[in-house]
């Protein structure tokens, strides 16, 4: 019998690709089980649908948490005791420290903090691999390296509305569109401390008709994103 992958999960909406990913789970298409799904944003659509599958839930309030950490004078005092802002700064490549050092620190310091909140949940769990399925937040170098550790490798997985290295960023789906593409796609990638810039796991293109509206470009990219979503997780429960 093949041991079931171990997956968490960490969405900020609707969580279609989580429901993607839990009914590929039931009907035998990825040997693996969803031990977990995380949410920044409360009471959205995807908590639902894992509560309903018997996942259990948490929030970790990201707006909150930033909002109070500009409230307070020493932000540093909120940061894990672990926390190594030179050993952050010279790994992440999210943000331009030279442009706005102080802008810079502030998101980088806000950002370990809900992060390490993130941790604290995740870390209860026994969990093989962590896929983002539509989880709308960066991640640092101090959460990226507390999951990729040394003797598990990688183990975050993201699935991005384009074609990369094409079109990298929130809105994938509408930069393919404004720029008159004529294929656009899906990638599912690892994680890494750029944008999404991690290797590539697995693609899936589709056709944009001349009368094709953005609405319709999201919807095909969608149906896309359904089926390699799982196909890619089945992928690395297979290669393990």
């Amino acid at each position: 019998m093949v041991e079931r992958l171990k997956v968490g999960t960490l969405i900020s909406g609707g969580g279609t690709n989580l429901q993607a990913i839990i009914d590929a789970c039931n009907q035998g298409r990825i040997d693996a089980e969803i031990v977990f799904t995380g949410s920044d944003v409360g009471g959205v659509k995807g908590l639902a649908r894992a509560k309903k599958a018997g996942i259990d839930t948490f929030v970790v309030d990201y707006a909150r948490i930033i909002a109070d950490s500009r409230k307070i004078r020493d932000i540093d005092s909120l940061l894990p005791k672990n926390f190594d802002l030179d050993e952050i700064l010279g790994k992440q490549r999210l943000v331009d420290v030279e442009k706005n050092r102080e802008k810079a620190l502030f998101f980088i310091k806000s950002r370990v903090i809900a992060e390490r909140r993130l941790l604290d949940h995740i870390e209860s769990y026994d969990m093989d691999l962590l896929v983002l399925a539509g989880f709308m937040r960066v991640l640092t170098p101090y959460f990226i390296d507390r999951i990729n550790t040394k003797d598990k490798g990688c183990r975050i997985m993201n699935i991005h509305p384009a074609l990369l290295p094409a079109f990298p960023g929130t809105d994938g789906y509408g930069d393919t569109f404004r720029y008159g593409c004529k294929i656009g796609g899906c990638t599912v990638h690892f994680v890494d401390y750029g944008e999404d810039t991690g290797p590539i796991i697995g693609q899936k293109a589709f056709e944009i008709a001349d009368g094709d509206t953005l609405k319709d470009v999201k919807k095909k990219g969608l149906k896309k994103e359904w089926e390699l979503y799982p196909a890619c997780i089945q992928k690395f429960a297979q290669s393990r």
